[in-house]
């Protein structure tokens, strides 16, 4: 699947008065596009994009207008507030102010496998306040700030649960919780052993949660809720603990340098290597080495 770029995009981020300071473009991000930048004051008119949209306001407050062939709505959205658009309608917008963002633009196909596959019609919001769908992009925007290629499956995750709340609390018919809970019976020992033979066969490399899901034969949302309730960690947590596990395997049991033992285990360098050792098990590669060698 192609990567979402900004060309899918409504055209806001293409503006003169929009500065990026950070993107995924480039990142192989299928389903998902996230900018971070600053925007000056401007009214302007878009046509409809293939994607949903999705606006954090990261300060402010400031007043905002939108309508479709006129201005017909008017809010002073604070801090914290999102500005939601669906796909496929057209918008015209006033920003009354210098506002810093996130944008977040997800392709339907996302927003519908968060639902099973039904079809979701987003809400036109403005000013409106979720602080799940606040973290969430926050999150995306740490996400950007320290890239790492082997944070793939990651992103995956952070995309469903933003697809998954949007159906649940900012749709025309918000669905309910339980409409988007399935099945809860967890994976089978099949399933589980063929995604943990996936993981293991391509620990090295980023790992798309789509791939993973397909190993279990199961769409991506069945899949995250049906691991979870299996395994009780999400997808992304398993596999860094294979990583983690298998990493300090070989410093333990192997000559080879510490630099090739992260490359192995899908670690982006050594530094992010060392980063989560600490983070997981307090120790640093060389330590964890120098230990299992003492006498």
């Amino acid at each position: 699947m192609a990567e979402l770029t900004v060309a899918d995009t409504n055209g806001i981020l293409r503006q003169p008065w929009v500065r990026p300071e950070r993107t995924s473009r480039g990142l192989g991000w299928e389903r998902l596009y996230v900018s971070t930048q600053s925007e000056r004051a401007y009214q302007a008119s878009f046509g409809g994009a293939a994607s949903h949209l999705v606006i954090l306001h990261l300060d402010g407050p400031v007043t905002v207008r939108r309508g479709h062939l006129g201005l017909t709505r008017s809010r002073v959205v604070p801090p914290g507030g999102l500005f939601v658009h669906p796909a496929g309608k057209d918008l015209t917008v006033e920003l009354g102010g210098p506002l810093d963002t996130v944008h977040a633009y997800l392709t339907d196909d996302a927003l519908r496998e968060a639902h099973d596959g039904a079809p979701v019609e987003l809400a036109e919001e403005l000013g409106a306040l979720d602080p799940l769908v606040e973290q969430l992009m926050l999150t995306l925007d740490g996400v950007l700030r320290g890239w790492e290629p082997s944070a793939r499956t990651y992103v995956d995750h952070l995309g469903q649960a933003l697809a998954a709340q949007l159906a649940r609390r900012h749709s025309v018919r918000p669905v309910p919780a339980l409409a988007l809970s399935g099945t809860r019976s967890g994976l089978t020992d099949r399933q589980l052993t063929a995604v943990r033979e996936l993981i293991e066969a391509r620990l090295a490399e980023p790992l798309p949660l789509r791939d993973l899901a397909a190993a279990a034969g199961l769409s991506v949302s069945q899949f995250g809720r049906q691991f979870k309730a299996r395994t009780g960690q999400s997808p992304h947590q398993f596999l860094i603990q294979l990583r983690v596990d298998e990493a300090c395997r070989l410093l333990r049991h192997s000559p080879l340098p510490i630099v090739e033992v992260a490359a192995r285990c899908g670690f982006s360098h050594q530094e992010h290597l060392t980063r989560v050792l600490r983070a997981h098990l307090r120790t640093t590669p060389a330590a964890l080495r120098r230990a299992f060698l003492a006498p």
